[in-house]
């Protein structure tokens, strides 16, 4: 047989690579920012277009690069982070691996300008899907500037796959944050289709945080430090009454390099136990600085991921650190049996012994109204003692006995037999019942109806909300005093994408500023306290959400409005109340799944409980 195994074409392989390294816009934008950290910037601008489709240019004042180093640089394999495969435990740089470059060219246009400081002129390199199109001498400032245009031009199945350009840029944006958190001491900034998004100057780490966050950040953080053999922590937990649904605001940072760890998200759960409520995460930004040498990058493409040489050590460690600091800044409540100092006698008084009191021994307060006390209680005896002689002049008049009271008719008698009779209609039409404060079991021809509330419930306020944002305007009600509501400036973004919708449920918005946001009127079914949580869920799920190219903001909101509205589990219904649910649950239109597609109701037949007995 002839030979089949052949050496893939370099073009190929390197696209093949990209696969792993690039998977949407936001990898360029982590990559090249790590570059321009590597290059020990000082300053980082980064300019995007068209969520990164169009043009992703990363500019730095670092180092820069040769002639020769930046024709190198394109090549598979070739770094000047690492040596030898020792040095890999020894990493005190972002990348290592030398492909992220060779990867990006091999499916973009990229036009890069570099120039280190003690040369005059620098090097001006474009390179298209893996082909050098040009290399020539150009003027340049110190450092590098890298474009990244027309991504996956020659890869038309991943360029369809990407999301909207809203998802994307909320994908870059998230890349931006984990990368300008990590590095307080280098001046970020980043421009979206010419504005600028954000401007992040040099500034200490707490500050970092509310820059990017929001100033109202600056009041939820509560420190945490820890010094140990294994480990440093530094950085700070949000206080658990601000804890939000959503996972954004959850930061881990080993050796100034973001990570994803379930194991030790864990332990910060465990830390805040009690003290969230359910379903709510709580926010953290944690610097970990450990031994380059017990840990292990390289086991994940985006190196998101470590592996620990002791991670039952570091839990044990990041769980006490994170609970100590909730208790010492009186977060958490801590049950003390020590004495508080606060309520010792002061030192002065502790020789001064107990003051003396004196009391008049033949003092009696009731010794005038003696008499008064005695007649009032003779009177009282009388009344409670003598009470039938109220009847005696019935008899003496010829009248019929008590027993003949029968004969009597009163006025309220009536009314008492018509309530009686319609209680005994009530017990009789009942045709509802509620299992577990879960379940609403109903009766029905053919046998028995169970009807899960929460989702039924869901689906009712889902068609009445999409009807009231498409066909008719929601009714408002106005609120006394307008309701600020502090936001950070992408969740303001959304707010504003979504206020024309918004308003079409009954919300009525007479501001949106940078950070806040003013609503002076809500609809109606929905409860001034009830508006922050509905806000902040609409944003959870827009953000998690993976919408196709026939997304609809409309449909998201009313799911996400239906869904923080809904009656929940464990909520005890009346049987008028569950009557009224059953009736407008079959009025739906899709009455048999919720918005989110799952099973509200389901039916046994008299035929399956006979089996059920077999």
């Amino acid at each position: 047989m002839a030979d089949i195994i052949q050496l893939l074409p370099d073009h190929v392989a390197n696209q093949i690579a990209a696969g792993e390294v690039v998977q949407r816009p936001a990898s360029v934008v982590k990559e090249l920012l790590e570059n321009a950290i590597d290059a020990e910037a000082t300053t980082i601008k980064l300019i995007i277009k068209d969520a990164g489709k169009t043009l992703i240019q990363v500019i730095d004042n670092g180092k820069g690069m040769s002639t020769t180093d930046a024709r190198l640089s394109f090549e598979r394999h070739a770094t000047s982070k690492i040596r030898t495969a020792d040095d890999l435990f020894q990493l005190h740089t972002k990348g290592f691996r030398g492909e992220a470059l060779a990867s990006i060219a091999a499916i973009a246009h990229v036009e890069l300008k570099t120039k280190q400081d003690q040369q005059d002129l620098g090097t001006e390199l474009v390179i298209e899907g893996s082909e050098v199109k040009s290399q020539e001498v150009v003027v340049t400032p110190k450092g590098t500037s890298i474009s990244v245009k027309h991504l996956f031009f020659n890869i038309p199945a991943r360029r369809n796959f990407l999301k909207s350009n809203s998802v994307e840029l909320r994908h870059i944006i998230d890349e931006f944050h984990r990368v300008a958190l990590a590095h307080p001491s280098i001046g970020f900034s980043m421009f979206t289709n010419g504005s600028e998004t954000f401007n992040l100057p040099v500034s200490n780490y707490r500050q970092r945080i509310v820059n990017i966050f929001g100033t109202k950040t600056n009041e939820k953080l509560v420190p945490v430090e820890e010094e140990t053999e294994v480990l440093t922590i530094s950085g700070f937990v949000g206080k658990p009454e601000f804890a939000k649904k959503s996972r954004n605001e959850q930061f881990f940072f080993v050796n100034n390099r973001f990570i994803k760890s379930a194991y030790l998200n864990h332990a910060i759960n465990s830390a805040f136990e009690g003290l969230l409520k359910d379903g709510a995460q709580p926010s953290y930004y944690l610097n970990l600085t450990v031994n380059p040498q017990s840990i292990d990058i390289n086991i994940h493409p985006t190196k998101t991921e470590i592996k620990f040489d002791d991670e039952h050590t570091l839990y044990a460690i990041l769980r006490s650190s994170v609970k100590h600091s909730l208790g010492q800044f009186n977060i958490a409540p801590v049950l003390d049996f020590e004495r508080d100092a606060n309520l010792d006698t002061p030192y002065s008084y502790q020789q001064k012994g107990t003051p003396t009191i004196e009391v008049d021994q033949s003092f009696n307060p009731f010794k005038d109204e003696t008499s008064k006390t005695r007649n009032t209680q003779t009177y009282k005896k009388d009344v409670g003692a003598n009470w039938e002689s109220l009847y005696v002049g019935l008899e003496s008049k010829g009248t019929k006995t008590h027993t003949d009271f029968s004969e009597v008719h009163f006025e309220s008698e009536p009314e008492n037999e018509s309530i009686f009779k319609n209680e005994q209609d009530v017990e009789q039409k009942q045709t509802t019942y509620q299992l577990n404060n879960k379940f609403i079991i109903s009766t029905i021809k053919s046998g028995m109806l169970v009807i899960d509330q929460h989702r039924a419930h869901q689906r009712v306020l889902y068609e009445e909300f999409l009807q009231h944002i498409t066909i008719k305007e929601g009714v408002s009600q106005q609120l006394l005093f307008p309701l600020e509501l502090h936001f950070s400036k992408q969740e303001i973004a959304l707010i504003d994408q979504l206020k024309e919708d918004l308003e079409s449920t009954g919300f009525i918005f007479q501001s949106i500023k940078d950070e806040t946001v003013q609503i002076t009127g809500v609809p109606v079914n929905v409860p001034e306290s009830e508006v922050s949580i509905i806000l902040e869920q609409l944003i959870s799920d827009v953000e998690n959400e993976v919408p196709d190219s026939n997304f609809s903001a409309t449909d998201l909101l009313a799911k996400s409005m239906a869904k923080s509205l809904a009656i929940k589990t464990g909520q005890t219904l009346t049987n008028p109340e569950q009557e009224h649910l059953v009736n407008r649950l079959f009025a739906c239109k899709e009455p048999n799944v919720s918005p989110t597609n799952k099973t509200t109701f389901i039916t046994m037949t008299v035929d399956e409980l006979d089996k059920k007995f077999m």
